[in-house]
């Protein structure tokens, strides 16, 4: 396989002067290079130091023979509190290894710090032994060994970059140690390397926000010698194996130790969680642990989930088709009731085509993995589902988070970055706080900006819009998203996900998505269970209403208790603030009646916890008016 070098580096000017920036060593197969020379121009111009506004980008092919390969030294970490007690640590180690002079080295260490490479310093003499000493030696044409299919990043990895490149120096002839420290203003780690001690990684060696940082090779010999080091540091490619991704801790003797901690820490910090069983099905009324309780915690909007004849539709479509569905779409695993139901939500969203998915979770993963390609960017809401965030790290695309619903903040981060493909991507209905999209904006600002636009019906499918269709009934507009999401889990009372939008995006998603391609579909009874429940939807549009009048019902009442809130849709939050203390209301309203989940980090920001009320349109007003009186008391004990 023939592999290429790849070097970046970048600078700015300042005073009619270039100041370094960034730079970046790469060993890469053909296939890489196109990924690998955008994220590092992407680093180059976001960097902590100030944008470049020079880069310079170098590939060449690395011919038979010219490759060496060296082991990555071993490491250890020196944990120190000041840059004071870190110097001291060069001292010490550089006082191991028999260089008396450490005191008179260190003392140069602010020489390199306007220089673009290191200084060579016979270790004897003090003599630099550089041709040029403004410029210095670079230590070039390296990488960690690694497969092709190792993920792309434009973030840097101070940690194994440093290991590689201290591995090669100390493999250099008559190099007898290396003295490091970064000069990243946001990275205060530096380290001593040597063949008798390895990479030892000293935690502190500057103030955060200090811009200065430089490197010394500690050199042995004579001016010959110097050319034969110098040499091999510039020109010898080396690729270093084994060289670890981060300082992680020693292994210890018990494996689960960790998790013990975990756990124990998650306790501690009332964020530990449970599960109670349900003994019913999700109606109004359920019973749990023998109780008889009050259910204000179902997704299942509309009570659909016990409608007989979604229930005699699923047992139908069972006789008939069996239970499971046997495979993938794609191999044997599409049965009519798929395409029917795709057709149906199609017509119900207004959209060409629609394509399944077995959960929302992984309808999201799906279809932001696919469009989140080497170069795209994706630009989501800050309170987005977890499935979104999740879909945006697996892809290759940046992803810039935008204030929540805050179109001015979104339109200043859509100028300050240029995408020449990506997406907004949006709740329609925010799962943890019942406020609504404004997918009107979002829309304008994506044709302005050539981008597509994308929600997350969950919350919204059933529960917003007149007649529930959703979020474009929401705003009577005809203006749809590029994308629209959803799932069959909540209002369809079935599970299940699903995606409309123009026939070009289906087809793309059926040939791309992984979490599509690679599952298992559906089974008979789910698809038809939610075919059931949406017709029922559209013939029966009162369901909805109920469940509007039922959610201001319950708000109201809330209000006259001394509870302040508001939701645009069905799900309502009560914010308490402390953890503790939330779990402690929803267990006094468990018994008291009343199934009421309290939400914690990390699912809300720390500090945030609360009791979301999801309301059915199967509760009764004097239910909701009870509760909400309940749930008052519990909040303020």
């Amino acid at each position: 396989m023939t592999l290429y070098s790849m070097k970046m580096r970048a600078s700015r000017n300042e005073n009619g002067k270039p100041v370094h920036v960034s730079g970046a060593e790469k060993i890469l197969a053909q296939k890489e290079i196109h990924d690998n020379a955008s994220a590092l121009i992407e680093r180059a111009l976001c960097h902590s130091k100030g944008s470049a506004d020079f880069i310079n980008l170098k590939i060449e092919e690395i011919r038979p023979g010219e490759l060496s390969y060296v082991e990555a030294l071993p490491f250890t970490t020196r944990d120190v509190k000041t840059a004071e007690e870190g110097r001291a640590v060069i001292l010490e180690l550089l006082d191991k290894l028999g260089i008396k002079n450490g005191r008179e080295i260190l003392s140069r260490f602010s020489e390199t710090y306007d220089m673009r490479g290191a200084m060579l310093l016979n270790a004897d003499t003090l003599e630099r032994m550089e041709p040029d000493t403004e410029r210095g030696i670079r230590a070039t044409y390296m990488d960690a060994e690694h497969s092709p299919e190792r993920s792309v990043c434009n973030d840097k990895n101070h940690f194994q970059e440093a290991i590689v490149l201290a591995s090669k120096v100390i493999s250099a002839p008559h190099i007898i140690a290396e003295i490091c420290m970064s000069d990243d203003p946001d990275y205060v780690t530096g380290y001593v390397a040597a063949e008798a001690i390895g990479y030892v990684r000293i935690t502190k060696l500057k103030e955060k926000g200090c811009p200065d940082g430089g490197r010394i090779f500690l050199f042995r010999g004579s001016s010959e010698d110097a050319k034969e080091t110098i040499k091999y540091l510039e020109k010898q490619k080396v690729l270093v194996k084994n060289a670890p991704l981060s300082p992680c801790s020693p292994k210890v003797s018990d494996p689960w130790e960790a998790i013990r901690k975990d756990i124990s820490q998650r306790k501690a910090a009332n964020l530990y969680r449970t599960t109670r069983v349900i003994d019913t099905a999700q109606t109004a009324h359920v019973r749990s642990e023998g109780k008889q309780l009050l259910l204000l915690a179902s997704n299942s909007y509309l009570g659909l989930s016990d409608e007989p004849r979604v229930k005699e539709a699923a047992i139908e479509a069972v006789r008939e088709y069996g239970v499971g569905s046997g495979g993938s779409r794609l191999t044997t695993g599409t049965l009519p009731l798929h395409e029917k139901l795709e057709r149906d939500l199609a017509a119900f969203k207004g959209t060409e085509a629609a394509i399944l998915f077995n959960t929302g979770y992984m309808a999201n993963v799906g279809i932001l993995s696919a469009l989140g390609k080497s170069g795209a960017v994706i630009f989501s809401d800050e309170l987005n589902h977890a499935s979104i965030i999740d879909g945006c790290r697996l892809g290759h695309a940046r992803t810039v988070v935008y204030k929540h619903n805050d179109m001015k903040d979104l339109e200043e981060k859509l100028k300050a970055v240029s995408a020449p493909f990506g997406v907004i991507v949006s709740d329609a209905v925010f799962s943890m706080d019942g406020d609504v999209a404004n997918l009107p904006e979002i829309i304008s600002l994506s044709k302005k900006y050539n981008l597509l636009s994308m929600v997350d019906e969950a919350h919204a499918t059933g529960v917003i819009g007149k007649t529930g269709h959703g979020i474009v009934e929401y705003y009577g507009s005809n203006a749809h998203p590029d994308i629209l999401m959803g799932t069959m889990s909540k209002s369809l009372a079935s599970e299940g996900g699903f995606v409309c939008g123009d026939n070009l995006l289906i087809e793309y998603l059926r040939n791309t998505a992984r979490s599509f391609i690679f599952s298992t579909s559906l089974g008979p009874a789910a698809l038809v269970a939610a075919d059931e429940a949406l017709h029922i939807i559209e013939d029966e549009p009162e369901r909805v209403a109920q469940l509007q009048r039922n959610t201001k019902v319950f708000i109201k009442a809330l209000a006259e208790n001394g509870i302040t809130t508001e939701s645009s849709s069905a799900i309502v939050p009560i914010i308490i603030g402390d953890e503790g203390a939330a779990l402690k209301a929803a267990q006094a309203l468990y018994d008291d009646g009343i199934f009421l989940t309290a939400i914690r980090y990390p699912t809300v920001a720390k500090g945030t916890a609360r009791l979301r009320a999801a309301i059915m349109a199967t509760h009764t007003e004097a239910e909701l008016t009870a509760a909400a009186q309940k749930i008052a008391k519990a909040v303020k004990q």
